[in-house]
Parts: structure tokens; sequence; C-alpha cells
């Protein structure tokens, strides 16, 4: 189902300034929240997300097709049906969550992986910033091995749901991500962190 939405999307309503953006993440990270504050710039009461949500996210002209896929355990077998053509992955993590790090870091590990995703810039954003106890970015990137990861361009940045703080900042990095490659600017992956 995810592959042919996803294709059916493309086919009818992308242009040259479309990019399709897969978000992903352990469940009750937050991910929910995040695209519908990007879509609609407020927050939205949320239920676990069964399958999939999507939305059209307009940022620095570009136009971002962003899905957001449920994380529940039983459900993140099917994430990869949504991988093909993602130009970015945006992996969620709750930062007040340090009982499930292990978990998450196995999961991301997975997604990286993916052939599908060879090509896509990986935004690790650390949500939940507003609670208090909460671990900053910079240890969310040790947490999660992100170092260890050489095949793909990212970065790390915090970011509360809630308040939409640090959203638009990790839009931007990965719409200059997009653009570099659209260019033939990119070389070799770098690691980029940014904690705030």
């Amino acid at each position: 189902m995810g592959i042919w939405a996803s294709r059916t999307w493309r086919r009818f309503f992308a242009s040259d300034q479309d990019c399709k953006i897969v978000i992903v993440g352990l469940n009750n990270a937050g991910k929910t929240t995040i695209l519908y504050n990007l879509h609609l710039g407020q927050v939205v009461l949320t239920q676990p997300t069964i399958g999939s949500n999507v939305e059209e996210v307009k940022h620095e002209n570009l136009t971002f097709q962003v899905w957001d896929l449920g994380g529940q355990e039983s459900l993140r077998a099917n994430w990869s049906t949504y991988f093909e053509e993602a130009d970015a992955i945006i992996f969620v993590v709750d930062s007040n969550d340090q009982d499930n790090m292990v978990l998450a870091k196995m999961e991301l590990f997975n997604v990286v992986l993916h052939e599908d995703l060879k090509h896509a810039c990986l935004l690790v954003l650390a949500n939940k910033q507003d609670i208090q106890g909460s671990r900053n970015a910079g240890q969310i990137a040790q947490d999660l091995s992100l170092h260890k990861i050489l095949t793909h361009e990212w970065q790390i940045q915090s970011c509360c749901a809630l308040t939409g703080e640090g959203l638009r900042e990790g839009m931007s990095w990965i719409a200059g991500r997009i653009r570099a490659r659209r260019k033939g600017e990119v070389s070799a992956p770098r690691a980029q962190q940014t904690v705030s």
C-alpha cells in the first residue's frame, strides 16, 4: 500500500520542486505532532498512528511530501515500503525516554542500512527538549552512535514538537542538502551536528 500510494502521488502531483521525506521513530516519540506542526503551524491532538499520515509541507520554495509512519513494534517492519524515492529521512527520538534508547539506535541503523535510502540525508530530531532532565542533542548523538554513520549526510537537531522550536532549522538543513545534491555538489557524506 505504501509503495502504491507514494508512486501515485509522485506520478500525478510531483514536480521538480517536490521532495519526499519519511518520518520514523519509536512510538510516542512525537512524529505526528511534528508533522502537523510543520503542516499547520500548530499543535493538533493526535492518536497513535496506525499505518501512515501524509501531508504536504512547503519550506524555502520546496514542496515536501511528508510521510509519518507508525512506530509501534508491529508496524516497523512495514516502514521500508515507504522508503522508495525518499530524499530524506527524519528519525525522531524521545529525548526523555532513556529506557528505549538502545532500541531506537537499533531501529535507526536498520533504517540507514536500507538500500532505497542510500541517497537520502538523515535528520535526527531530539524531541521533547522542553521536559526537564531530557538528554540534549550531543548526548543523544552519543547514545545513537551517530558518528558511526559514514554512508549518509546526517545532522541532529534539538526540538520541541509542541512549540515548533528546532523544526524549521531541521527542515532548512534538509532543503539545503537536497538542493546541493540536485546541483551535484554533494561528494562524500559528512556528519554535521547542531546542538541548541
